[in-house]
């Protein structure tokens, strides 16, 4: 299959993770899949839109499962919920934790403001440090990263630049793109990347911002 998108250290394909499988011979994993949440978003897009969007193949963590599975023993850093159980083979978890996350329409005494990050395989590198990252980058609201990148769970750069400067060397794999954030976040650190996307309107994003050479999103606080 052509690329949808192709630079020197990135490659991008329009389809089904499942179906196009070139990411799996890359050397280390690290993607947001469907947590299996059935999740919708219940912000607003910007000042006036109510957003109400939605995640394919989100009613179960069957996808996230099945990507999982293909990928076999290899190092992988995988977004999830603790709604769902985890994948199998979870060495640790680490927690992302998003200081400036806004309570959303429903009125309850608590709300989240974390996602869980699983890490399987081995071969990380770097420091010991905390398994708590926090992020000061607003997801929600008018000016927050929902608004400026389209996609309803996007994730900033830099938090994923933190995750793959512990990688290890070698080729990064995204078989959910979404947002773009870890082809953006390995081209940033000069690391070659591939990912597969099934919706075309957020390749398009892709697409934009790595031919207009945006560097971050989210921001360096």
């Amino acid at each position: 299959m052509k690329p949808y998108y192709q630079d020197d250290l990135v490659t991008l394909f329009h389809g089904d993770c499942l179906e196009v499988t070139d990411w799996l011979e890359a050397d280390v994993l690290v993607t947001d899949p469907p947590y299996g949440i059935s999740y919708q978003s219940g912000g607003m897009s910007n000042a006036t839109v109510p957003q109400k969007d939605t995640i394919n193949n989100d009613d179960t963590a069957d996808v996230r499962d099945r990507v999982v599975e293909l990928w076999g023993d290899k190092p992988a850093l995988v977004f999830g919920s603790w709604r769902i159980e985890r994948p199998k083979n979870v060495r640790h978890r680490l927690i992302w934790y998003k200081e400036k996350a806004l309570p959303g329409m429903r009125a309850t005494p608590w709300y989240n403001a974390d996602e869980e990050i699983y890490v399987l395989g081995s071969g990380f590198v770097g420091k010991p440090e905390q398994n708590v990252l926090t992020t000061k980058t607003r997801q929600d609201g008018a000016a927050g990263l929902v608004a400026r990148t389209g996609h309803p769970t996007p994730k900033p750069v830099y938090l994923i630049e933190r995750l793959i400067s512990k990688c290890p060397e070698g080729l990064i794999a995204d078989p959910f793109a979404g947002s773009g954030s870890t082809l953006i976040a390995a081209r940033n650190l000069n690391r070659r990347a591939i990912g597969i996307e099934l919706e075309e309107k957020y390749c398009e994003g892709i697409a934009l911002a790595l031919s207009q050479q945006a560097f971050d999103f989210g921001g360096l606080e």
